[in-house]
Protein backbone atom coordinates (compact mmCIF):
# COMPACT_ATOMS: atom_id res chain seq x y z
CA UNK A 1 0.00 0.00 0.00
CA UNK A 2 1.70 3.28 -0.78
CA UNK A 3 1.88 6.26 1.45
CA UNK A 4 -1.20 8.41 -0.47
CA UNK A 5 -3.49 5.62 -0.18
CA UNK A 6 -2.87 4.70 3.07
CA UNK A 7 -3.04 8.34 3.70
CA UNK A 8 -6.70 9.00 2.32
CA UNK A 9 -7.97 5.76 3.59
CA UNK A 10 -7.22 7.05 7.22
CA UNK A 11 -8.68 10.47 6.37
CA UNK A 12 -12.02 8.12 5.24
CA UNK A 13 -11.51 6.48 8.65
CA UNK A 14 -11.38 9.66 10.56
CA UNK A 15 -14.47 11.34 8.41
CA UNK A 16 -16.33 8.07 9.03
CA UNK A 17 -15.64 7.97 13.35
CA UNK A 18 -16.55 11.91 12.92
CA UNK A 19 -20.31 11.03 11.45
CA UNK A 20 -20.58 8.36 13.93
CA UNK A 21 -19.54 10.32 16.51
CA UNK A 22 -22.01 13.42 15.08
CA UNK A 23 -24.81 10.90 14.82
CA UNK A 24 -24.43 9.67 18.30
CA UNK A 25 -24.28 13.06 19.42
CA UNK A 26 -27.67 13.96 17.74
CA UNK A 27 -29.56 10.70 18.90
CA UNK A 28 -28.17 12.31 22.28
CA UNK A 29 -29.61 15.03 22.10
CA UNK A 30 -32.89 14.23 20.31
CA UNK A 31 -33.29 11.92 23.54
CA UNK A 32 -32.77 14.68 25.79
CA UNK A 33 -35.21 17.07 24.26
CA UNK A 34 -37.57 14.19 24.32
CA UNK A 35 -37.44 15.30 28.64
CA UNK A 36 -37.78 18.94 28.13
CA UNK A 37 -40.47 20.82 28.31
CA UNK A 38 -43.61 20.03 26.09
CA UNK A 39 -40.97 18.34 23.74
CA UNK A 40 -41.97 14.85 25.17
CA UNK A 41 -42.39 12.10 22.54
CA UNK A 42 -44.82 9.23 22.76
CA UNK A 43 -42.33 6.96 23.15
CA UNK A 44 -40.19 8.42 25.83
CA UNK A 45 -43.81 9.33 27.52
CA UNK A 46 -44.64 5.58 27.88
CA UNK A 47 -47.40 5.16 25.58
CA UNK A 48 -47.99 9.68 25.40
CA UNK A 49 -48.67 9.31 29.32
CA UNK A 50 -48.33 12.83 29.27
CA UNK A 51 -51.56 13.68 27.37
CA UNK A 52 -53.99 11.82 29.13
CA UNK A 53 -55.33 14.22 31.28
CA UNK A 54 -56.16 14.32 33.91
CA UNK A 55 -53.32 13.05 36.32
CA UNK A 56 -53.76 10.69 39.22
CA UNK A 57 -53.55 12.03 42.52
CA UNK A 58 -53.28 10.73 46.03
CA UNK A 59 -53.89 12.34 49.48
CA UNK A 60 -50.74 14.47 50.92
CA UNK A 61 -50.11 15.75 54.20
CA UNK A 62 -50.55 19.90 54.10
CA UNK A 63 -47.93 20.46 56.76
CA UNK A 64 -45.21 18.20 54.81
CA UNK A 65 -46.26 19.91 51.44
CA UNK A 66 -45.82 23.46 53.02
CA UNK A 67 -42.27 22.49 54.54
CA UNK A 68 -41.26 21.58 50.99
CA UNK A 69 -42.86 24.43 49.19
CA UNK A 70 -40.81 27.01 51.71
CA UNK A 71 -37.44 25.20 50.98
CA UNK A 72 -37.91 24.93 47.57
CA UNK A 73 -38.51 28.67 46.99
CA UNK A 74 -35.39 29.28 47.89
CA UNK A 75 -34.59 27.07 44.92
CA UNK A 76 -36.94 27.80 42.51
CA UNK A 77 -38.95 30.29 43.87
CA UNK A 78 -42.96 30.53 44.37
CA UNK A 79 -44.38 29.26 41.74
CA UNK A 80 -41.96 26.23 40.51
CA UNK A 81 -41.87 26.18 44.67
CA UNK A 82 -45.63 25.56 44.79
CA UNK A 83 -45.55 22.76 42.07
CA UNK A 84 -42.31 20.80 42.76
CA UNK A 85 -43.89 20.86 47.05
CA UNK A 86 -47.13 18.63 44.63
CA UNK A 87 -45.53 16.95 41.89
CA UNK A 88 -42.40 15.97 43.94
CA UNK A 89 -44.22 14.04 46.29
CA UNK A 90 -46.38 12.33 43.62
CA UNK A 91 -43.30 11.39 41.56
CA UNK A 92 -42.53 9.03 44.81
CA UNK A 93 -46.21 7.57 45.29
CA UNK A 94 -47.39 7.47 41.42
CA UNK A 95 -44.26 8.30 39.11
CA UNK A 96 -45.42 8.81 35.44
CA UNK A 97 -46.53 10.65 34.56
CA UNK A 98 -45.17 13.36 37.12
CA UNK A 99 -41.95 11.79 36.74
CA UNK A 100 -41.85 13.39 33.16
CA UNK A 101 -43.11 16.71 33.87
CA UNK A 102 -40.72 19.17 33.90
CA UNK A 103 -41.02 21.41 37.45
CA UNK A 104 -38.15 23.64 37.30
CA UNK A 105 -38.92 24.87 33.62
CA UNK A 106 -42.37 27.15 35.76
CA UNK A 107 -39.56 29.41 37.41
CA UNK A 108 -40.34 32.52 35.48
CA UNK A 109 -43.43 32.37 37.39
CA UNK A 110 -41.56 34.13 40.03
CA UNK A 111 -41.85 37.65 40.75
CA UNK A 112 -45.57 37.72 39.08
CA UNK A 113 -44.47 36.05 35.62
CA UNK A 114 -40.60 37.02 34.94
CA UNK A 115 -40.57 40.14 37.68
CA UNK A 116 -43.44 41.62 35.71
CA UNK A 117 -45.56 41.83 38.59
CA UNK A 118 -48.40 40.28 37.47
CA UNK A 119 -50.19 37.17 38.99
CA UNK A 120 -48.15 35.97 42.01
CA UNK A 121 -46.38 32.82 40.85
CA UNK A 122 -47.59 31.15 44.24
CA UNK A 123 -51.53 31.07 43.25
CA UNK A 124 -50.45 30.64 39.17
CA UNK A 125 -48.50 27.35 40.54
CA UNK A 126 -51.33 26.64 42.35
CA UNK A 127 -53.37 26.45 39.10
CA UNK A 128 -51.10 24.25 37.25
CA UNK A 129 -51.35 21.87 39.90
CA UNK A 130 -54.89 21.67 40.52
CA UNK A 131 -56.23 21.64 36.81
CA UNK A 132 -53.36 19.03 36.13
CA UNK A 133 -55.29 16.99 38.72
CA UNK A 134 -58.61 17.31 38.23
CA UNK A 135 -58.46 18.12 34.58
CA UNK A 136 -60.64 19.99 31.81
CA UNK A 137 -64.05 20.72 31.65
CA UNK A 138 -66.24 17.09 31.01
CA UNK A 139 -69.47 16.77 31.61
CA UNK A 140 -70.39 19.95 32.79
CA UNK A 141 -67.62 19.31 35.60
CA UNK A 142 -65.14 22.42 36.69
CA UNK A 143 -63.56 22.02 40.07
CA UNK A 144 -60.02 22.65 38.51
CA UNK A 145 -61.27 26.05 37.78
CA UNK A 146 -62.73 26.42 40.78
CA UNK A 147 -60.06 25.31 42.89
CA UNK A 148 -58.43 27.65 41.22
CA UNK A 149 -60.48 30.70 41.58
CA UNK A 150 -60.70 29.19 45.25
CA UNK A 151 -57.30 30.07 45.65
CA UNK A 152 -57.24 33.29 43.85
CA UNK A 153 -60.08 34.35 45.99
CA UNK A 154 -58.19 33.35 49.37
CA UNK A 155 -55.27 34.62 48.51
CA UNK A 156 -56.78 38.06 48.02
CA UNK A 157 -58.33 38.01 51.19
CA UNK A 158 -56.37 36.80 53.85
CA UNK A 159 -53.59 37.58 55.81
CA UNK A 160 -50.27 36.24 54.39
CA UNK A 161 -47.83 34.26 55.59
CA UNK A 162 -49.96 31.94 57.48
CA UNK A 163 -47.89 28.95 57.58
CA UNK A 164 -44.79 29.13 59.94
CA UNK A 165 -41.66 26.50 58.72
CA UNK A 166 -39.90 24.45 61.25
CA UNK A 167 -36.64 26.31 60.86
CA UNK A 168 -36.75 29.82 59.36
CA UNK A 169 -34.32 31.54 57.56
CA UNK A 170 -35.22 34.70 59.20
CA UNK A 171 -36.09 34.71 63.03
CA UNK A 172 -37.51 37.63 63.31
CA UNK A 173 -41.53 37.92 63.44
CA UNK A 174 -42.55 38.80 60.26
CA UNK A 175 -45.67 40.88 59.82
CA UNK A 176 -49.12 39.35 57.59
CA UNK A 177 -50.87 41.59 55.10
CA UNK A 178 -53.90 41.29 52.91
CA UNK A 179 -53.28 41.75 49.51
CA UNK A 180 -56.40 42.48 48.17
CA UNK A 181 -55.48 41.24 45.40
CA UNK A 182 -53.81 38.51 43.42
CA UNK A 183 -51.27 40.54 41.51
CA UNK A 184 -47.20 40.01 42.88
CA UNK A 185 -46.40 43.58 42.88
CA UNK A 186 -49.86 44.58 45.05
CA UNK A 187 -49.20 41.92 47.73
CA UNK A 188 -45.57 42.35 48.02
CA UNK A 189 -45.90 46.22 47.94
CA UNK A 190 -48.48 45.80 50.51
CA UNK A 191 -46.33 43.95 52.74
CA UNK A 192 -42.95 45.80 51.80
CA UNK A 193 -44.75 48.72 53.25
CA UNK A 194 -45.99 47.70 56.39
CA UNK A 195 -42.51 45.73 57.01
CA UNK A 196 -40.42 48.54 55.89
CA UNK A 197 -38.29 46.24 54.10
CA UNK A 198 -36.96 46.63 50.80
CA UNK A 199 -37.16 44.05 47.79
CA UNK A 200 -34.09 42.45 48.37
CA UNK A 201 -34.11 41.71 51.89
CA UNK A 202 -33.56 38.52 53.98
CA UNK A 203 -37.33 39.32 55.46
CA UNK A 204 -39.12 40.32 52.07
CA UNK A 205 -37.49 36.94 50.37
CA UNK A 206 -38.69 34.48 53.66
CA UNK A 207 -42.04 36.40 53.37
CA UNK A 208 -42.56 34.73 50.13
CA UNK A 209 -41.25 31.76 50.43
CA UNK A 210 -44.16 31.50 53.48
CA UNK A 211 -46.19 32.69 51.03
CA UNK A 212 -45.50 29.74 48.87
CA UNK A 213 -45.88 27.41 51.35
CA UNK A 214 -49.41 28.87 52.83
CA UNK A 215 -50.27 28.42 49.53
CA UNK A 216 -49.55 25.13 49.36
CA UNK A 217 -50.65 24.11 52.33
CA UNK A 218 -54.21 25.45 51.32
CA UNK A 219 -54.16 23.37 47.79
CA UNK A 220 -53.72 20.47 49.33
CA UNK A 221 -56.65 21.10 51.84
CA UNK A 222 -58.67 21.50 48.63
CA UNK A 223 -57.41 18.50 46.59
CA UNK A 224 -57.80 16.21 49.66
CA UNK A 225 -61.37 17.22 50.17
CA UNK A 226 -61.92 16.95 46.51
CA UNK A 227 -60.22 13.58 46.70
CA UNK A 228 -62.63 12.98 48.94
CA UNK A 229 -65.26 13.74 47.31
CA UNK A 230 -66.59 16.40 49.90
CA UNK A 231 -65.01 20.06 47.90
CA UNK A 232 -67.47 22.80 47.23
CA UNK A 233 -66.13 25.78 45.98
CA UNK A 234 -67.08 28.90 48.10
CA UNK A 235 -66.60 31.87 45.60
CA UNK A 236 -68.73 32.49 42.38
CA UNK A 237 -67.05 35.20 41.37
CA UNK A 238 -66.88 35.83 37.25
CA UNK A 239 -65.88 39.52 36.69
CA UNK A 240 -66.95 38.66 32.68
CA UNK A 241 -70.46 38.33 33.62
CA UNK A 242 -70.77 40.72 35.87
CA UNK A 243 -69.09 43.31 34.34
CA UNK A 244 -68.31 42.62 30.51
CA UNK A 245 -64.62 41.65 30.66
CA UNK A 246 -62.11 39.69 32.25
CA UNK A 247 -60.74 41.08 35.49
CA UNK A 248 -60.44 41.10 39.42
CA UNK A 249 -62.91 42.01 41.92
CA UNK A 250 -60.66 45.27 43.14
CA UNK A 251 -60.01 47.37 40.61
CA UNK A 252 -59.31 50.46 42.24
CA UNK A 253 -55.44 49.64 43.13
CA UNK A 254 -54.67 50.09 39.83
CA UNK A 255 -57.45 52.29 38.31
CA UNK A 256 -58.54 54.44 40.86
CA UNK A 257 -61.55 56.25 40.30
CA UNK A 258 -61.15 55.73 36.65
CA UNK A 259 -62.37 52.37 36.24
CA UNK A 260 -62.71 51.35 32.11
CA UNK A 261 -66.10 50.61 31.19
CA UNK A 262 -66.13 47.54 28.82
CA UNK A 263 -69.01 47.75 26.11
CA UNK A 264 -72.05 45.80 27.13
CA UNK A 265 -73.17 42.92 24.55
CA UNK A 266 -76.68 43.37 23.22
CA UNK A 267 -79.32 41.38 24.36
CA UNK A 268 -80.54 38.76 22.09
CA UNK A 269 -83.14 39.59 19.69
CA UNK A 270 -86.48 37.85 20.60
Amino acid sequence: MDERMDKDMTEQDGMTRRKVLIGTGALAAGAALTHVSGLISPAAAGGGSLEKWPWPYKKLDPNDTAEIAYKEWYRVFCGAAVISSVFGQLRELIGEPYTLFPIDAFVYLEGGQAGWGTICGAPAGANVVANMIIGPRIDGSTAGHQISTDIMQWYSQTELPVYKPKEPKVKAKLPTTISNSPLCHISVGRWMKAANKPLGSPERKDRCARVAASTAYKLVELLNKWKEGGYESNTEFNCGQKHGITGQFNCNDCHGANVPQAPQESPPKA
